[in-house]
């Protein structure tokens, strides 16, 4: 097996682009990481296309990435269309990593990408609601939840989490608002963020409540976006020049519906064994924050904190820019915004400019290793499907 590099990362701003259709953003997110990777569509070898709801938001099944992509001039490659819930697009990195580390290709491109706002703002929910058991779910809520969406669905999960997780570590509402407030610090100084301006933990508290005990500010948003990076090989990684940033392990595993949540520890520790390193090895994390719970209780599920203890970790600062481990520091899910179908690479675009030195005002110092963890959908009681990436920073000779 061979070493695979990221060649060139690119990510459009995550927000409410309602002048701009999926192809749009895809295009600007693909067509920015061959630039940065100074690669002509041509070199392209492979694409791999994260994308989680256009069927149900925009109309599009089947061929979203032959569509998407036209114009782009990648047609004629080969595309794999991954639809794997909000863990789509790191999915489709996972696919586009075994291409180039099987030396099936040399060059592959993945590419995450959703447009959620549209003319029906219902439908986002609608789509939501079918990353969990449908059959499951039109037993409880009956068939309308199907055109008519079920509300905040996964905000109630995650608020069950939240509250289990306090009764569990004694974290308190406050812990969870100090939390969401560095993250909304992070995406203060984050220029592709959805929201960029700073917010007190009294104001994430104050802010409306959703599902008690989490308030609006403790809560992702809608978001459209794409992001993409283009793998290969040490050469074309050379090329590109800069720092090399090589990909040391890419782990999925799925949830099951019966027995213990337990995909993304699977996950972890499948990275941690192919990586070769552990959670203590760890200097930069984006993790799946889609609500501010998920912070503290995947900090303990990668074993970067104790059980109970992540909040200790925050109150320290170890988690804040300039601590010992910053976490989110593109201001995660909660201000970048959390397109779902995008999320994982735009995660995996900030911790390859973090390792390449050119995250400006929220720059890690130092920063050699750097983990990702992205979640999607709820089966039985927990997630989906997680994965797990791991990057690393190295000498260019």
């Amino acid at each position: 097996m061979r070493d695979v590099f990221v060649a060139g990362a690119f990510m459009t701003r995550f927000g409410r682009h309602f002048d701009r259709g999926l192809g749009s953003l895809a295009r600007e997110a693909a067509e920015g990481a061959l630039r940065d990777a100074g690669a002509s569509p041509e070199a392209v070898e492979f694409v791999a296309f994260g994308n989680a709801a256009a069927g149900i938001l925009t109309g599009q099944e089947m061929i979203r990435a032959q569509t998407a992509l036209a114009g782009s001039g990648l047609e004629g490659a080969p595309m794999i269309n991954v639809e794997n819930a909000c863990a789509s697009a790191s999915s489709a990195f996972h696919l586009a990593f075994n291409a180039v580390r099987s030396g099936q290709h040399d060059v592959a491109l993945a590419v995450g990408a959703e447009k959620m706002n549209v003319d029906d703002r219902n439908l986002a929910n609608v789509a939501l609601a079918r990353a969990v058991d449908v059959e499951e779910l039109v037993a409880d809520q009956g068939d309308s939840v199907l055109t008519e969406g079920a509300g905040p669905l996964f905000m109630e999960i995650y608020a069950g989490f939240a509250r289990d997780y306090m009764g569990m570590s004694g974290a308190t509402r406050h812990d969870l608002a100090a939390a969401a407030a560095k993250n909304r610090f992070h995406g203060s100084l984050n220029p592709n963020a959805q929201f960029r301006q700073a917010v007190s933990a009294e104001e994430v508290l104050a802010s409306r409540m959703i599902v008690d005990p989490l308030t609006l500010f403790m809560c992702s948003p809608i978001s459209d976006g794409a992001a993409a990076l283009v793998l290969g090989t040490r050469e074309a990684a050379q090329k590109a020049g800069g720092p090399l940033v090589r990909v040391r392990a890419s782990a999925v595993r799925t949830g099951r519906k019966q027995g213990p949540d337990d995909a993304v520890p699977r996950a972890a520790a499948k990275a941690y064994e192919a990586g070769g390193i552990g959670p203590e090895d760890i200097d930069v994390i984006e993790l799946h924050d889609a609500a501010i719970p998920a912070e503290f209780i995947v900090l303990e599920e990668l074993g970067v904190a104790a059980d109970g203890e992540a909040a200790g970790l925050l109150h320290d600062g170890a988690t804040r820019l300039g601590g010992r481990v910053p976490v989110n520091p593109s201001g995660g899910l909660l201000s970048r915004g959390h397109p779902i179908g995008a999320t994982g690479t735009g995660q995996l675009v900030e911790l390859a400019d973090q390792l390449r030195g050119r995250a400006g005002k929220r720059q890690v110092e130092g920063a050699r290793i750097a983990l990702a963890e992205n979640a999607g959908g709820i089966l039985g009681g927990g997630s989906a499907v997680a994965v797990v990436t791991l990057l690393e920073r190295m000498h260019a000779s």
